[in-house]
């Protein structure tokens, strides 16, 4: 099993003037703790308003935009991937979003991910002028990107024709440099949409660790069930989850991340995304890299 880590909340000690230093500090050490990934938010308000057991912080909380942090990020680390945990689909552009997610592979030497769902934060769509149609239209837009997306990434320079997006000619150069294109994430966990589009598009799903090993296995099963009604071979798509690791004393001890990680890697989840509530102090994450993800790398 691979660990990775998602950095959702910027609001640390020092204030804003000190946000660049200190998210180094993380990035480096995530890269030198052999993370397998590093995720941000595709978000521009802070999103703890959303769920009262959330340890993130209210809207007005900083927010750092996500592919200029993920460019940041690409330049001080060497080995770890990078992507959005997700980026909604009504944000950009599809073939601004290929060409942006091209952009961040070339230049971390192939080390990107595409990240992608449907968008649910209204107010902050709505806050910044962004239209936020209703959730049948996002699908299908998000459908419409990945098909764009791949086209761009395959080298066609052909017209796209979709509802919602026309693109007269899908030029990309530089091409990416993973091959055959960087994995495609899709966060979501929705049985009739998102797991179905997962299973025709993407590389990898990511599902909430929170809502428990029943639910997860129950959500890869509708995966599997999807994937064998097109033809896909299910063992193709990364299994992922995103979780909660709070190290320190009267929360979670290492043993306890382990064992999370042996369970889910138990029903199949090939790598576990943590965020840290206290990842500013460093010392969690190289406990992760010293003790955690070393014990659970044979899983």
């Amino acid at each position: 099993m691979k660990i990775g880590l998602q950095i959702p909340n910027f609001t640390w000690p020092g204030g804003p003037v000190g946000i660049a230093a200190k998210l180094a500090e993380i990035a480096k050490a995530a890269d030198e703790g052999n993370f397998a990934s590093l995720w941000v938010m595709d978000h521009f308000f802070q999103i703890g308003g959303r769920d009262p057991r959330s340890t993130l912080g209210p809207a007005e909380d900083e927010m750092l935009e996500s592919y200029s942090t993920l460019a940041y990020l690409a330049g001080i680390t060497k080995k770890v991937k990078l992507g959005t945990l997700v980026t909604g689909v009504v944000y950009r552009h599809p073939g601004i979003l290929a060409k942006t997610v091209t952009t961040l592979d070339v230049l971390s030497n192939g080390r990107a991910y595409l990240g992608i769902g449907a968008a649910w934060n209204e107010r902050e769509a709505l806050g910044l002028g962004i239209p936020f149609p209703p959730v049948a239209e996002r699908f299908q837009r998000l459908e419409e990107a990945l098909q764009i997306v791949l086209q761009m990434w395959s080298g066609q320079r052909i017209p796209y024709a979709g509802r919602y997006y026309k693109l007269a000619e899908t030029l990309n150069s530089p091409q990416v440099l993973t091959k055959p294109h960087p994995p495609i994430l899709i966060g979501g966990v929705g049985e009739k949409k998102t797991l179905r589009l997962a299973a025709q598009y993407a590389d990898a799903c990511n599902l909430f660790a929170q809502a428990g090993l029943e639910t997860i296995g129950h959500k890869l099963d509708v995966l599997k069930q999807h994937c064998e009604r097109i033809g896909r071979d299910y063992s193709t798509i990364e299994k992922t989850t995103l979780g909660t690791a709070f190290l320190a004393p009267g929360q979670m001890s290492p043993a306890d991340v382990i064992e999370q990680c042996r369970q889910l890697s138990s029903i199949g989840i090939q790598q576990a995304i943590f965020n840290m509530p206290n990842v500013h102090e460093i010392k969690p994450l190289e406990i992760f890299g010293k003790e955690i993800i070393p014990a659970v790398a044979a899983l």
